[in-house]
């Protein structure tokens, strides 16, 4: 086995220890591991660079509540997106058209549903499932979403199941080591209970809870 390969086994090791229904990796092509069916999280590891992470930090400070909701098709997302950021963040433009385009080409859509927040308290603070197909999710400042294994959860907690008590007492999960946590940066593929055959095997997640004065910039793709 080769040095690379081996690199590749261990990366799958590690994953495995985690849970057998995720899968992650250095390169975009990891995302289309979503559809194996035992699969309901890919996660691509990437690295934000300085020049971005600054424009971001820098176009935060003076748009502390920025939202923004549309439809955008691979052909429109670069240049509406430049202009609702008024051509001042070129490369987070151009990395939200990349990935509406990604998006678009793997689940064979004409066009998806984008949702770009600043987040200054967790929007979904308690643990669910998200009821769509798929979503994606990344970061682009501050902390990423947690999740949890699948075989870690008591599905019968969730929602109404908890009898009003909170996730960590619940019995959702037996302990706090089990919650995971995407990367600040990392593009995330989640599964959700539309996605055919997968009613009850969603990815059960949640918004982080923010730190006194963190803002956070997340995107999100939906069919």
């Amino acid at each position: 086995m080769t040095k690379k390969n081996c690199n590749i086994a261990s990366e799958w090791a590690q994953a495995e220890k985690i849970s057998r229904h995720m899968v992650h990796g250095k390169q975009p092509t990891v995302l289309s591991d979503i559809y194996q069916e035992k699969i309901n999280i890919a996660i691509w590891q990437r690295e934000r660079p300085n020049s971005l992470k600054s424009s971001v930090k820098d176009f935060l400070e003076l748009n502390p509540t920025f939202q923004k909701e549309m439809t955008l098709t691979p052909q429109d997302a670069l240049s509406r997106v430049n202009e609702f950021f008024d051509n001042k963040m070129t490369e987070v433009s151009e990395d939200i058209a990349a990935l509406v385009d990604m998006f678009c080409y793997l689940f064979e859509l004409k066009e998806a549903g984008v949702r770009l927040k600043v987040l200054d308290k967790a929007m979904c603070p308690k643990f669910h499932v998200d009821k769509v197909p798929c979503r994606l999710v990344t970061t682009y400042q501050g902390t990423a979403t947690e999740w949890l294994p699948h075989e870690l959860v008591d599905q019968t907690k969730l929602g109404w199941g908890c009898n009003g008590l909170p996730d960590s007492e619940s019995g959702l999960y037996q302990s706090e080591s089990d919650i995971q946590q995407l990367a600040c940066g990392d593009v995330a593929l989640i599964k959700g209970t539309l996605w055919d055959g997968n009613e009850n095997a969603g990815l059960v997640h949640r918004s982080p809870e923010l730190i006194s004065n963190e803002k956070r910039l997340i995107l999100t793709l939906d069919f």
